[in-house]
């Protein structure tokens, strides 16, 4: 029995569900609008305030069909209403990142500077002000496009053990190496 497919998702009053004939339901909000195509198995009602997702049967994939889309839903759901946001933090002397016209430009020691677009859905921002450290702050309304384009950015320049230097998320703990000892004598 699915555990997280049979709890409600609660709308908030700003947020507006609607479901085609085709299972795609879209769901409005104050950030934007997202759509997604639900398999026919998996139905979706609206009662009092709160989206019930129920599946057919209890054959095959069907409960994890059942606990995966009321995730994906419940996703939905907080994206149009609050929005999603991941810190990177990009750590070393001289490595600098700076925004222009929508495209991101960073220099991590390479001999050249990499420059990155965000998709559509997906805003970037520079914060070298708040910390001593540049941020770059991805923020959007799809959960999933917002890690992707946030791993992305940090596989760039990954930290690396020893000196810690690289892209790593704000809250990330790298754990560091001692390196080379010096030889005894």
């Amino acid at each position: 029995m699915s555990r997280i497919g049979n709890q409600p998702i609660e709308l908030k009053d700003d947020v507006e569900f609607s479901i085609d004939a085709d299972n795609v339901i879209t769901i409005k909000g104050e950030k934007g609008s997202d759509t997604l195509k639900v398999d026919n198995s998996i139905s979706i009602e609206k009662k009092d305030g709160e989206l019930i997702v129920s599946r057919s049967s209890d054959d095959n994939n069907r409960p994890a069909l059942h606990g995966l889309y009321r995730s994906l839903i419940g996703n939905m759901v907080q994206g149009v209403s609050e929005g999603y946001k991941k810190e990177l933090e990009i750590i070393g002397v001289g490595y600098r990142a700076s925004l222009s016209n929508g495209v991101l430009q960073m220099t991590l020691g390479f001999s050249h500077p990499i420059y990155f677009v965000a998709p559509d859905g997906v805003d970037l921002e520079v914060d070298t002000k708040s910390r001593k450290n540049p941020m770059i702050i991805v923020s959007g309304i799809n959960k999933e496009l917002v890690g992707q384009v946030a791993a992305k950015i940090r596989s760039l320049r990954p930290p690396e053990p020893y000196n810690g230097k690289g892209i790593r998320y704000v809250d990330e703990w790298v754990r560091r190496k001692a390196g080379k000892s010096a030889a005894k004598a």
